[in-house]
């Protein structure tokens, strides 16, 4: 059985902010990918970056500046 890990997931309002996410973080070399939203919550775009719950000040401080629709920590 594949053991379950806590992640942070962000969410957007559109694809295009959820696109934009993935090239800042690149950038930035912060670690973490595109995946689609969980049906435990909902989005606009049906996009959401995961990355590691450690990362969550660096993320929040990249954001600031984005339409981000929420920030959540689930198990996936």
């Amino acid at each position: 059985m594949i053991e379950k890990k806590r992640w942070l997931l962000i969410t957007f309002h559109t694809t295009s902010e959820a696109m934009a996410m993935e090239q800042r973080c690149q950038e930035a070399g912060l670690a973490g990918r595109l995946i689609p939203v969980p049906r435990t919550i909902t989005a606009d775009c049906g996009l959401a970056w995961r990355a590691e719950l450690s990362l969550r000040p660096q993320l929040e401080a990249l954001t600031q500046s984005m339409d981000v629709a929420g920030y959540y920590e689930l198990e996936l």
